[in-house]
């Protein structure tokens, strides 16, 4: 008889459907935000952009904190010594970098008695002084606490994920002590993330400059077989979105997140309910939605309680590295952090959040620099972004799970982002829409142009599946001095799909894509038709350079591929199915695209306005459709 792997749960028991109608009801009243008219995108500009003003007002001071300290060396912590070892630091490349000494001492529990304590007194600052310190567990952030490290604090968050299956709130039997998480969009029960926050108010995660560093020790092996947490991604590693490779230190027959699990039981016992139609739907036409990575959306898509939803020990499902949910007044400042198990920020269901001056470096597969999630007033500056994935993706619940509503009213300034698969990316996580982005004065630097290209500067992705909306989408001022991918890439479409995919470059290759076809085959249950509408790009300036024998700025300007009718697999009649619309570009010069002959890709669209664009040269008035 195999054992009962159903979680004992002793914490309280979760709020599944937590809606938030009060607070976005509030939201429309609140006087500091000016209320945007319907219309074209082109029009009542300047109120969007004193809308944005009123946030970045609004977050000026989001924390408050009493004025004691309370120093972790006080509490037990002891710095360690390192040593070196060699590790990936990227897709493909390995260095030697530093660790923890054999002898180090773990921190976890100095580390909790100081924040506790902290919090006990009614708040102040948890200070980690200069040095190594090793932690083999969460740090578990506080109400009116704020945790800083000094100049030369360094944390080596252990890199053997058994450590993030022992501390958790839930007990979950044989998967470990887990923690209430989101994977991609999806509620679950898995690894504690590095950094953790729940139902918290007024904190703070700051450094004193770059180097007082978070280090998630992604690409340091765990095992003699050389495994770490990023060849957990297993064989579905896309680099610059093109070509199908394998994860750092993964080897043919290793379990992962995309190989079928053993352990993920079937939707018949998970979901009784449903009849063998749906599960079919769900589950689609061969196995493969028995590895992790399918299995927890369709679980989603099964109705199956989030407690009921148990990864950890024996699943693959890498965790965030730093994870907040449904917190408020929030500060993140001026830290490095680096080598993250997978994305390196996502906060969910969050509201007042600022994060300024930090340095995201994580090249590793799926290492977002920021995700914030169903998250509502949210400002980003002077960052720098240095991403294995998107640098930042603004994301909105996934499948069914979508209860915490629209993430809305975020404002990116004075970022700069180097490599990653997009610089300002929404979704593809966008089931409960996205409205009122703001992204000025940005420098899509590109720095590492000649060998680990920006794939593209402004993406959305969607499909057919993931659904929701995106509206009032506001950017002005970016330059992109290093291009982006010389190269074209799309995904692969489904079988009769009506698109011609010749010259393509919605996943690689165009400083502007919208793609509502992303990845349409790894959902299986396609239902939801986006809706993007609303959007107002001006004054992007891209710059041209030479590699390989091929000279330019990017293979397309602008790819915008629209949602596909024929992606629609529900019981008829289909919803309506609309055309990406009121789009708006503006006095931008896009360099000169490799693709001369398309540098604009368009289907489904409507009202496509182009007013002093430049593309190789030539001036562009016109409104298209397609």
């Amino acid at each position: 008889m195999k054992p009962d792997r159903r979680p004992v749960l002793k914490a309280p028991r979760l709020q599944r459907r937590r809606l938030l109608q009060a607070g976005a009801a509030a939201l429309l009243t609140r006087p500091w935000l000016p209320v945007l008219a319907a219309g074209r995108a082109g029009t009542n500009n300047s109120d969007a952009w004193r809308r944005a003003d009123a946030i970045v007002a609004a977050l000026k001071a989001p924390v408050r904190f009493r004025k004691e300290d309370f120093v972790v060396t006080h509490f037990g912590a002891q710095p360690c010594r390192t040593k070196q070892v060699k590790a990936w630091v990227t897709h493909d490349d390995q260095e030697l970098v530093p660790t923890q000494a054999d002898d180090a001492h773990d921190c976890y529990a100095n580390f909790k008695a100081a924040i506790e304590a902290c919090a006990a007194a009614g708040g102040g600052r948890v200070v980690i002084p200069k040095g190594y310190w090793y932690c083999a567990g969460p740090l578990v952030l506080r109400s009116n606490v704020h945790v800083h490290l000094q100049a030369g604090a360094h944390i080596l968050f252990s890199q053997y994920p058994e450590h993030y299956a022992q501390h958790g709130e839930f007990d979950c039997a044989a998967n470990g002590k887990l923690t209430l998480s989101r994977w991609q969009s999806n509620d679950c029960l898995n690894y504690s993330p590095m950094v953790y926050a729940r139902d918290a108010s007024n904190f703070a995660l700051t450094g004193e400059d770059w180097s007082s560093t978070l280090d998630g020790q992604g690409g340091v092996a765990f095992n003699e077989a050389g495994e770490c947490w990023w060849s957990w991604k297993g064989r579905n590693r896309t680099k610059n979105a093109v070509s199908q490779n394998t994860a750092p230190g993964y080897k043919e027959g290793q379990p992962t997140q995309v190989s079928p699990n053993p352990l993920n039981k079937p939707l018949a016992e998970m979901a009784p309910a449903l009849d063998a139609a749906q599960r079919k739907l769900i589950e689609g036409e061969d196995d493969k939605w028995r590895g992790d990575e399918r299995y927890l959306p369709a679980l989603s898509e099964a109705g199956v309680p989030a407690e009921q939803r148990v990864f950890g020990r024996g699943h693959y499902l890498r965790p965030p590295m730093i994870h907040f949910i449904n917190c408020s007044n929030v500060l993140l400042q001026g830290y490095h952090v680096r080598n993250t198990p997978f994305w390196q920020h996502h906060p969910v269901n969050c509201r007042n959040l600022v994060i300024r001056q930090v340095h995201a470096e994580s090249r590793g597969p799926n290492s977002d620099g920021f995700d914030p999630e169903a998250c509502d007033r949210v400002l980003v500056e002077d960052c720098v972004f240095d991403s294995g994935d998107d640098c930042i993706a603004i994301k909105a619940g996934k499948n069914r799970d979508t209860q915490y509503g629209p993430a809305r009213n975020i404002v990116i300034q004075r970022c700069t982002m180097q490599s990653g698969h997009g610089a300002v990316t929404l979704g593809s996580e966008m089931s409960g829409g996205i409205e009122h982005v703001y992204a000025r004065d940005l420098v899509f630097e590109n720095a590492h142009w000649q060998t680990d290209p920006l794939n593209i500067a402004i993406r959305l992705k969607t499909n057919m599946n993931r659904g929701g909306y995106l509206r009032h989408f506001y950017v002005k001022n970016i330059k992109v001095p290093n291009g982006v991918q010389l190269s074209a890439s799309h995904y692969a479409l489904l079988p009769g799909s009506p698109i011609d995919t010749k010259g393509l470059s919605t996943a690689a290759g165009a400083v502007i894509s919208f793609d509502c076809d992303y990845q349409p085959g790894a959902d299986s249950v396609r239902l939801r038709p986006p809706e993007v509408s609303d959007v107002h790009i001006e004054n992007v300036s891209v710059g041209n350079v030479a590699k390989g024998g091929v000279s330019g700025s990017c293979y397309q300007a602008i790819a915008i591929l629209g949602p596909v009718v024929s992606d629609y697999n529900g019981p008829p009649p289909a919803p309506p199915v609309l055309p990406v619309r009121r789009v708006t570009i503006r006095n931008c010069d896009f360099g000169i695209p490799v693709n001369a002959a398309q540098p604009i890709w368009l289907y489904n669209v409507a009202d496509l306005t182009l007013d002093n664009v430049r593309i190789g040269g030539k001036r562009l008035d016109t409104v298209l459709h397609a």
